[in-house]
C-alpha cells in the first residue's frame, strides 16, 4: 500500500523546512531535534491525576523515573515504559505524551524509565537498567504503589527492543513476573546482514495485512525524510561498541533459541518502517512458542508514528489499542469515556 495521504503531507512539510536526518547531526543536535519532534507531533499535553519525577537504584547509580498516576488508592496496574531513540537519543520526556494518554486510557500507573544512553553507555547497559528498574519495582511495589501481580513492560523502537529482553532476563533471573509486553515497532534483530523479507504475510496478523509479499520499495528504506536503514545502521553502530554483540538475544531478541513461557505480548508494526519485517518475525516467533499474542500492522504508517498522534490519526488508533491491551492483561473493564481527569500536579511538566 502506498504512504497514508497524513505521511505524504507530513513528509512534504519536512521537506519544504529543509529538515536534515538524524543521522547527520551531531549527537547533541540530534537528542535535541527528536525532543522537539515528538513534542510537536504529540498533539495536545494530557493532564494526569499525578506526575512527578524520582529516582530509583540502577546497576550504576540511581536512574530517572517519571511516575504518570491516574486518580485511584492504594497499588494500582503498572506499565514500566522504555522510550525510544535508538538507545542513543530520549529520555522520559520524549515519551511523556504517550505515557500520559495511556495512564488515562487504560487506566493505569505508568512508569519512564530513564536508561543510560549509548555511546556513552553502549550495550548491554540500557537493558541492565532497565531490568534493574523493573525488578526494583516488582520488589519494592509499596513505594510507589505498584501491583506486582499486575506488571507489564512496553516500549516503543529502542524501548520495544529493551522491553522484549527485559521479558528475556526476567525469565532467565526468575523474575519479576510480568503480566504482559507492549512492543511498538521493536528493533529485534541487529545484525547488519540479517535477513530483508518483504512484508509478511503472516495470516495471523490482525489489521492492514499484506496483499502480496513483494518487497518494498527501494525508496521506503533509503528516503532520508524518513526513517530508514541509515537510521537504523546509525543508532546500531552507537548501541553495540563490538558488532559481534549483535548475536547475543539481549540485543537481538528474535536471535533467542527459546521464547516460550514469556508473557502476552501487542506487537505494533508499521507498514512502511524498516524494521515492520523484524518486528512480524518476532510477533510470529512468539506466537510459535505458544505465547499469546496480537500483531497489528497500521497499513500506510511509517516508524514514529505511535508517538505523534497529534499528526497520524493512526498514532491515537495505535495507542488506543495498546491501552486495550492493557486493559485485557490487567484486567480491568473498559473505562467510561467522560471520566473525568484532574490536573496534573508534581514536578513534571
Amino acid at each position: 500500500m502506498s504512504l497514508d495521504p497524513q505521511v505524504v503531507a507530513y513528509r512534504a512539510a519536512r521537506a519544504a523546512a529543509g529538515t536534515p536526518p538524524l543521522y547527520t547531526q551531531t549527537l547533541a543536535e540530534a537528542r535535541a531535534a527528536d525532543l522537539a519532534a515528538i513534542r510537536a507531533g504529540g498533539g495536545d499535553v494530557e493532564p494526569v491525576h499525578e506526575v512527578r519525577d524520582t529516582t530509583v537504584p540502577g546497576p550504576a547509580g540511581d536512574l530517572r523515573v517519571r511516575v504518570h498516576r491516574p486518580a485511584g488508592d492504594g497499588p494500582l496496574p503498572t506499565l514500566v515504559y522504555f522510550f525510544g531513540g535508538g538507545w542513543t537519543l530520549g529520555s522520559v520526556e520524549t515519551a511523556d505524551g504517550i505515557c500520559r494518554r495511556l495512564a488515562n486510557a487504560t487506566p493505569c500507573q505508568v512508569v519512564t524509565v530513564g536508561y543510560r544512553l549509548a555511546p556513552e553507555h553502549p550495550f548491554p547497559a540500557a537493558v541492565l537498567d532497565c531490568h534493574a528498574a523493573t525488578r526494583w519495582l516488582a520488589e519494592h511495589a509499596a513505594d510507589l504503589g505498584v501491583d506486582p501481580e499486575r506488571l507489564v513492560v512496553g516500549g516503543d523502537s529502542a524501548g520495544g527492543n529493551l522491553a522484549a529482553a527485559v521479558t528475556l532476563l526476567a525469565r532467565a533471573e526468575g523474575g519479576p513476573r510480568l503480566a504482559g509486553q507492549l512492543l511498538v515497532y521493536p528493533n529485534t534483530d541487529q545484525r547488519a546482514d540479517r535477513p530483508r523479507p518483504g512484508r509478511g504475510t503472516d495470516p495471523a496478523t490482525d489489521a492492514d495485512p499484506a496483499t502480496d509479499a513483494e518487497p518494498r520499495a527501494a525508496a521506503d528504506e533509503q528516503d532520508p525524510l524518513l526513517f530508514n536503514r541509515h537510521s537504523v545502521d546509525w543508532y546500531r553502530g552507537h548501541y553495540l561498541a563490538d558488532p559481534a554483540d549483535a548475536a547475543d538475544p539481549l540485543a537481538s531478541p528474535l536471535l533467542a533459541d527459546d521464547l516460550s513461557g514469556l508473557p502476552p505480548a501487542l506487537v505494533v508494526t508499521a507498514e512502511h518502517d524498516p524494521l515492520c519485517d523484524e518486528g512480524e518475525r518476532y510477533a510470529q516467533r512468539l506466537r510459535e512458542a505458544g505465547v499469546p499474542v496480537r500483531a497489528t500492522r497500521y497499513s500506510g504508517m511509517i516508524h514514529g508514528f505511535f508517538a505523534m498522534p497529534g499528526v497520524f490519526d493512526a498514532g491515537r488508533r495505535a495507542q488506543d489499542e495498546a491501552a486495550a491491551f492493557l486493559r485485557e492483561v490487567f484486567g480491568l473493564p473498559t473505562p467510561a469515556a467522560d471520566a473525568p481527569v484532574t490536573a496534573t500536579v508534581g514536578d513534571a511538566r
